[in-house]
């Protein structure tokens, strides 16, 4: 007899394009307790016959028939209330005579809420409450649902593997370093001249003979001789690497350093360039 009020919702499938059906939910048996109790009160209205006078009998007569007919109906209807889970899509189909359909695409859920009241939690049922970007009334909330736990565990499965919430691998964030300076060596090296003695001092404001002594092995005084690259040209002369001058083809700046006691001297150059 249950079998005349299944929805058959596979029925509403695309099966042509592969839509399976993951969960299909039914009531609880909680959902039904109130028109059971429905049904056993047309015990006690059918025991009025026995106190009322002759002239009331149409009451409990007619009374009985109306609350067996109304809770049959709602026991029906919680029989053929189904929410389907599918890989593509979650519906709902309720309704007796007129049967409503309500569907929502995976992608369009934003969070799913369960709501498990204290006799939910002891008889084991909860309702769930769906929150999405259509806010469709038939769908939002999912009353007496058994199992409330594994079934949303379902629901956030088919919602991952349908890529809608994919994982985004973020890469760590990497702090920023300002490079690191070259060697001052050479002819790459940036050359700083003293200040002479007509100079004013530095902006900073420190007189200048409270500056820090320079270097004079590592600064060389007077200008700074510029010459074109030439290929016939070869700079390389023993010790030269010791000192950081590379060949003239790499750098048009020749800037020759001080002589070190610890380094080859370089030689002479003949043609005074």
């Amino acid at each position: 007899m249950w079998r005349l009020f299944d929805p058959r919702v596979e029925r509403f499938l695309i099966a042509d394009e592969g839509e399976v059906v993951i969960d299909e939910v039914t009531k609880h048996w909680a959902a039904i307790v109130k028109p059971i109790l429905e049904l056993l009160a047309v015990v006690p209205l059918l025991a009025l016959l026995f106190w009322l006078p002759p002239d009331l009998y149409f009451i409990p007569l007619l009374g009985a028939p109306v609350l067996i007919v109304h809770a049959l109906w709602r026991i029906i209807g919680v029989r053929m209330d189904r929410f389907v889970v599918t890989n593509m899509r979650v519906f709902r189909v309720h309704g007796i005579l007129s049967q409503h359909i309500a569907t929502m695409p995976i992608s369009r859920i934003l969070d799913v809420s369960v709501l498990k009241p204290f006799i939910g939690r002891i008889f084991g049922f909860g309702h769930f409450i769906f929150e999405s970007a259509a806010q469709d009334q038939g769908l939002r909330e999912i009353r007496f649902v058994g199992n409330p736990n594994a079934r949303s565990l379902t629901i956030q499965r088919v919602i991952q593997r349908s890529g809608v919430r994919g994982t985004t691998v973020r890469e760590p964030t990497r702090p920023t370093f300002l490079p690191k300076a070259a060697p001052t060596t050479g002819a790459m090296a940036s050359v700083t001249l003293p200040p002479t003695s007509n100079e004013p001092s530095s902006e900073s404001g420190v007189p200048q003979e409270q500056q820090a002594p320079f270097d004079q092995d590592q600064v060389r005084t007077g200008p700074i001789e510029t010459v074109p690259p030439s290929g016939a040209r070869n700079d390389t002369w023993p010790g030269a690497e010791s000192v950081g001058v590379p060949p003239a083809s790499f750098h048009p700046n020749k800037v020759w350093p001080r002589p070190r006691r610890d380094v080859p001297q370089p030689p002479e150059d003949p043609d005074g360039t």
